[in-house]
């Protein structure tokens, strides 16, 4: 077999200390092997001790150079299998006048009945007999290795030490068990000193050793040992080439996985299942199966349980329903059908490609179950959404372990009980259950959902008190909890104290989403371009979907172009998410020709995508477009949501149709979102329809009684009719409630900067000239023939005030900058995040006379395009 070399490294002895000398594998100085395996170097590098080395096996521990393990020197409770006083009988134990031959073959016969019958009195009988004959490292061997296998890793460890000369099988026999119970650092050590004595490994050893380092993630040391493993020709070992394999696809080396398999001049059955192992473990599903078809194709190899189980696996991974049907029916016909392994794994299968009837079936054929089939079964009612059958399965539990609990929260944080996942983690919390990364981190997510601020405090508090806070990932979750509940400034403290040496990415991505949810696109177009100049941001789909959503919210065009850029080099573009979010903001920034583009040239679409395209149309006024695309989804069998009816809703209330659409709502196939009504409470506003206004606005209060919007709709209501007591005591309600409406904000984009106006604002740093030029602007709109309407001044103030109001609005602002920044003839985009008043939208039509340019302006109730003294919206908005 042609060697194939370890991953390229620039010298041994620059990457690791243990090789300081020449040979890679040549023992330096115990102080250098144990200050890099930050460990104290054991007594038995002693020279002391080696003169100590008696010619029997010591059964005395006292002197153990190796710490205790809980879990493999705690006493087993087994009686003997054959009774202590009859070993004094001579027909129990051989003669020790007889040959010894005989003799010894009948101590080995006792103690592979003491492994067999799990007799650790047997083996100490045996043990102690041994020490009466001379010493036989073989018959040494053969203790230790019973000791091991019967549990009893410090008994073993005495019987090594007692050995003068131990050979390649006492130390491999160790080494092996000590990398089995997780003690890898004492294996490697071990293994040290075997190099150091001049024992040589054989391909057992190696086996061991790479698997501490497997277990104790020394993969460059691994990579290292690959060389002695060429050097000393175990490469063609099929064993050694498997753990190898195995050792490179734990550090996701792909390569060296195929490259080593693909030069093994001879493979096992578990050659084949490490390397299918390896792809999915790394998410190469198709490849795997790939593997598993050559494997049927090229070979005599028969599948056992575990490349069946590990090859469905994959076909639920990449979502192969056929592949997996077929993989099911061929453990059906080689018989495994009744294997527990891949009954499970033919469960989490079908959950994630059929239905809840293949998993039900399979659930109730099943012989034997164990904790992960119960666990699955949660995870499969949750996935399918039957919540109430999912807590049934985790009652019924034979047993259960903190992953049951675990599937069981996750369930219900998926399927929008957030309450009940509080409440379930309380009962863990009460019943003692251990509470992992995962169970804080779903918790977390609950609580961000239910967006309660007072609740995130109890759990964050909660959290930081038990000491979990100082979790990176928790830390992470904990942030982004912080800004879906509305606490924001709590998000920055702890976005501005993230430690420099750890990995932010992560934190800001949440920092980005919490910025565009909690309505603060500048802070996030700050913190977008800071991240990219420092590099420290990973775009990735969720970053990418956040950065569109605050492009469309500020009309931020050109920059949401170069976003769109980025995401097609780099692939993004056909996540359905990320495309659904190009649609939105093309559809926000004025551009509703690139919105259907990007719409045509998505390789798939959802419910969503198609909502967008309608929302955006609605948006410019296009109602018919958007109805047309309704009749669309009819043809492609889609089922109208609550999306669908608010833009049909929004469509006949436009026409003015507004009887007919309260009747569609009442006669809707299932509950409308509050967003349906609000939609039909707008258009009531248009038409100035108090009546069906109020009972709607009762509708939606019920619904939505902490939404300070729907106050904000009613109070205009009854101003725009002229009821102004009535908008009054609306206004008072939301005083007493706590609740601010959102001051009018006008925004306009210049030279890749926000530049933002309130009412009467002069904080801009060319005020001065702003101001002058809107007088001016004002004085040349009357002479066109504008009278400006005090009317739309929301407030009971003398009539010169309200003029004073009027005149210095947030819209009047932002235009004249958009005239005073732009070169002649360019046409002006403004963003104002509530709806234009009627004396604004009057005055703009005259700029567009005077200064001959069109204004395209964004408020809460779609697009406008003044031009010629004409708007789009045809004076309807």
């Amino acid at each position: 077999m042609a060697a194939i070399n370890p991953p390229s490294t620039p010298t041994i002895s620059a990457i690791s200390p243990l090789f300081s000398s020449p040979n890679p594998f040549r023992l330096p100085s115990k102080s250098t092997i144990f200050h890099h395996l930050s460990l104290a170097p054991p007594s038995f590098f002693n020279p002391k001790l080696r003169q100590k080395h008696r010619s029997r096996f010591s059964t005395s521990t006292e002197q153990s150079l190796l710490s205790p393990d809980p879990t493999v020197s705690k006493l087993q409770n087994t009686q003997p299998l054959f009774p202590l006083d009859t070993l004094d009988d001579s027909a129990s134990l051989p003669n020790t006048n007889s040959d010894s031959f005989i003799e010894i073959d009948h101590l080995l016969n006792l103690l592979r009945l003491s492994v067999k019958y799990a007799d650790v009195h047997l083996a100490r009988a045996v043990h102690a007999w041994v020490l009466k004959l001379e010493e036989d490292t073989h018959l040494g061997n053969a203790v230790l290795v019973a000791y091991l296998k019967l549990g009893r890793l410090l008994d073993a460890y005495g019987v090594f030490r007692g050995l003068s000369s131990p050979d390649v099988v006492s130390y491999t026999a160790l080494i092996s068990s000590f990398a089995k119970v997780n003690r890898g650092r004492e294996a490697i050590e071990l293994f040290f000193r075997m190099r150091s004595s001049g024992i040589e490994p054989n391909d057992y050893s190696f086996v061991a050793i790479l698997t501490a380092c497997i277990r104790t993630l020394e993969l460059e040391l691994g990579s290292q040992l690959h060389a002695l493993i060429i050097r000393l020709g175990y490469l063609d070992c099929v064993i050694v080439a498997n753990v190898l394999m195995c050792l490179y696809g734990k550090s996701g080396s792909l390569d060296y996985v195929s490259r080593l398999f693909d030069e093994m001049p001879q493979r096992d059955i578990a050659t084949w299942n490490t390397v299918i192992s390896c792809m999915v473990n790394e998410l190469s599903y198709e490849k795997a199966l790939e593997l598993f078809r050559d494997l049927h194709r090229t070979t005599d190899f028969k599948s056992d349980q575990f490349t069946l189980s590990t090859v469905l696996t994959a076909c639920a991974g990449c979502h192969a329903v056929m592949g997996g049907r077929e993989v099911h029916g061929h453990a059906i016909r080689i018989g495994l059908e009744c294997n527990l392994s891949i009954n499970n794994a033919i469960i989490l299968f079908y959950t994630r490609c059929g239905s809840l009837k293949d998993v039900v079936a399979d659930f109730e054929m099943m012989p034997v179950r164990d904790i992960i089939t119960w666990t699955e079964m949660i995870i499969a009612y949750m996935e399918f959404g039957y919540v109430d059958m999912a807590v049934e399965v985790f009652e019924k539990m034979p047993e259960r372990n903190s992953v049951s609990y675990n599937a069981l929260l996750t369930g219900f944080c998926k399927n929008g009980e957030e309450l009940k996942a509080l409440e379930f983690f309380i009962k863990m919390v009460r019943e003692g259950v251990e509470l992992t990364d995962f169970t804080l981190t779903s918790v977390i997510n609950a609580c961000g959902m239910l967006m309660e601020f007072e609740i995130s405090r109890q759990i964050h508090g909660f959290i930081i008190k038990f000491g979990f806070g100082s979790n990176a990932f928790i830390e992470a979750a904990l942030l982004d909890m912080c800004t879906r509940c509305g606490r924001m400034n709590d998000a920055e403290k702890m976005f501005h104290s993230w430690p420099y040496d750890q990995d932010s990415s992560i934190i800001r991505t949440s920092m980005l989403c919490g910025y565009a949810r909690n309505g603060m696109p500048d802070e996030a177009i700050v913190l977008f371009h800071q991240s990219q100049s420092e590099g420290a941001v990973v775009i990735d789909e969720v970053a990418l979907t956040s950065v569109f959503s605050v492009c469309g919210t500020l009309g931020f065009h050109e920059m949401g172009k170069q976003i769109h850029c980025h995401a097609l080099k780099s692939g993004f573009v056909d996540d359905t998410g990320v495309g659904n979010s190009i649609i939105s903001m093309y559809s926000k920034c004025f551009s509703m020709n690139d919105a259907i583009k990007s719409f045509n040239t998505m390789s798939a679409h959802d419910i969503v995508s198609w909502n967008c395209l309608i929302a955006g149309y609605l948006l410019h006024r296009q109602g018919d477009q958007a109805l047309a695309f309704s009749l669309y989804e009819n043809i492609y069998d889609i089922e109208p949501t609550s999306e669908h009816y608010a833009s049909l809703v929004s469509v006949l209330g436009h026409w003015g149709f507004l009887e007919e659409a309260e009747k569609l709502i009442i006669k809707m196939p299932f509950e409308p979102e509050a967003s349906v009504w609000r939609a039909l409470l707008d258009s009531c506003r248009l038409h100035l329809n108090t009546s069906i206004g109020k009972r709607v606005a009762k509708r939606i209060l019920v619904m939505e009684p902490q939404d300070p919007s729907t106050y904000v709709l009613v109070s205009n209501l009854y101003s725009a009719s002229g009821r102004w007591h009535c908008s009054e005591l609306v206004r008072a309600k939301m005083r007493e409630r706590g609740f601010q409406k959102h001051p009018c904000r006008s925004w306009i984009i210049h030279q890749e900067k926000v530049h933002s106006f309130y009412v009467r604002d002069k904080s801009h740093p060319q005020t001065k000239d702003i101001y002058s030029g809107l007088d001016i602007l004002i004085l040349e709109c009357l002479k066109a023939g504008y009278e400006h309407d005090t009317s739309f001044v929301l407030h009971e103030v003398e009539e010169h005030q309200k003029k004073e109001f009027l005149f210095y609005h947030s819209a009047k602002l932002a235009a004249t900058y958009g005239l005073l920044t732009t070169r002649p003839g360019e046409p002006i985009r403004i963003v104002k995040n509530v709806l234009l008043c009627g004396d604004c939208h009057s005055f703009l039509k005259y700029v567009s006379v005077v200064t001959r340019r069109e204004i395209f302006l964004r408020d809460s109730s779609g697009f406008h395009c003044f031009s010629n003294g004409q708007c789009s919206c045809k004076d309807y908005w």
